[in-house]
């Protein structure tokens, strides 16, 4: 007969659990609030001017990083937020049909995405530019989804860098999945060498997602057959209109323990925990222990998408609150406080990230057209009669047109 123990695994830190079924009022406004402030259990090592927090239990998951892989760190982040800031003006332009920014979200994504290894896999959402750098995808070869020519052209499994995907949550399943075979095939919990033989899955999404149900079906599956997924939420604290505290009463991470695996809170504006608690929950998951859900608790800093306006539902006063937690601003400050960067590196970065900039640009006006026939491709893994006679006539049929296009 199992035991609450067997199903319940102590989070790390021993954070509260909901236990009761009719909440008092005053637990509920906590809950509430809780949902939108970090709270005690937040991991951070970097506050947001810059200085460093020591933590017993993290510390030693980013004890290798350097003053050369901070600024490291740094570059990834600032190269990043100019490439969605061009990505941003590009729509505007009318050289995009939509674009969907990160801004205020480069330390979660690139803490984590550095804490992968080449051999796990990340599932994205529609948002993760900077996973994508980290995977090695290139910021031109995300214009084609936003410019509607292209699903995506890289390699997943080159990349191990799963495409976009659009639907909400839908990813958790693919992911949940993916890491299920994962586990099947024995590329979990062996001893010898773990970087070698070991694997997980990280899927990304975000709060809003949180509310769909094949985020929670995906818990399910990944908690039963302890599949090697670590789930990562970046909390940007508005599902679109809807802020955070209409969709849970309690913190996003908590709802792990109702699956029976850890869920922790880490400061998603802070790179260094984010790298020290993604490398953690990495390593629980390549040594076979079960799935594990991280909360990102950052900040969407511009629209959901630029169809958006944000300023019909949100106040600026936080915006500008949150401005001075800019997870790019820290690292700065830490690698100025500790002579570990002088203004060149500084300047020599920004210099970079123009450069890149100009060169998303380029890429962007000079992209060709695509040919008619393409929307055919891929809709199969191998082409089927009932659609080669559609294409055909439909080929057939814009061929009669003067000129051929229309």
């Amino acid at each position: 007969m199992s035991t609450p123990e067997q199903w319940t695994q102590p989070a790390p830190r021993g954070g509260p659990a909901a236990t009761a079924a009719a909440p008092t009022p005053d637990q509920v406004i906590a809950g509430l609030r809780a949902t939108s402030e970090g709270g005690p259990e937040l991991v951070q090592l970097l506050t947001p001017e810059g200085e460093r927090v020591r933590d017993a239990e993290f510390d030693r998951y980013v004890a290798d990083v350097t003053a050369e892989d901070l600024r490291g760190l740094y570059r990834d982040m600032v190269l990043v937020r100019r490439a969605d800031r061009e990505g941003n003006a590009l729509q505007r332009q009318g050289q995009l049909g939509i674009w969907v920014p990160l801004l205020g979200q480069e330390a979660a994504q690139i803490g984590a995405g550095r804490a992968m290894r080449p051999t796990d896999m990340a599932f994205p959402s529609y948002r993760e530019h900077g996973v994508a750098w980290c995977k090695g995808i290139k910021p031109t070869e995300l214009l084609g989804i936003f410019r509607g020519t292209d699903h995506g052209t890289w390699d997943s499994n080159a990349t191990r860098f799963h495409p976009y995907t659009i639907v909400i949550g839908n990813q958790v399943l693919n992911a949940a999945g993916y890491a299920m075979g994962q586990k099947f095939e024995g590329k979990v919990g062996n001893s010898g060498d773990l970087e070698s033989t070991n694997e997980a899955t990280m899927v990304f999404f975000g709060d809003g997602a949180t509310s769909q149900g094949d985020v929670h079906e995906g818990f399910v599956w990944a908690a039963v057959y302890d599949a090697p997924l670590v789930f990562f939420c970046q909390n940007n604290q508005w599902a679109i209109s809807e802020p955070t505290e209409r969709q849970t009463r309690l913190p996003l991470y908590q709802r792990a323990r109702g699956y029976g695996f850890p869920g922790i809170r880490v400061d998603g504006n802070d790179v260094l925990a984010t790298l020290a608690v993604s490398r953690w929950a990495l390593d629980t998951c390549r040594q076979g222990n079960g799935p594990v859900l991280i909360e990102a608790f950052t900040y969407r800093m511009d629209a959901h998408t630029t169809t958006d306006d944000p300023t019909r539902y949100r106040l600026s006063d936080e915006l500008e609150a949150w401005k001075l937690k800019d997870p790019i601003e820290r690292v700065r400050a830490y690698l100025i406080r500790h002579e570990h960067a002088e203004h060149d590196f500084f300047d020599q970065v920004q210099a970079e990230a123009d450069e890149l900039a100009a060169e998303l640009r380029a890429f962007c006006f000079a992209m060709p057209d695509p040919p008619v026939e393409q929307m055919f491709d891929h809709v199969y893994a191998e082409p089927s009669p009932a659609l080669v006679a559609q294409r055909d006539e439909f080929l057939a049929y814009q061929a009669g047109f003067a000129g051929g296009e229309h």
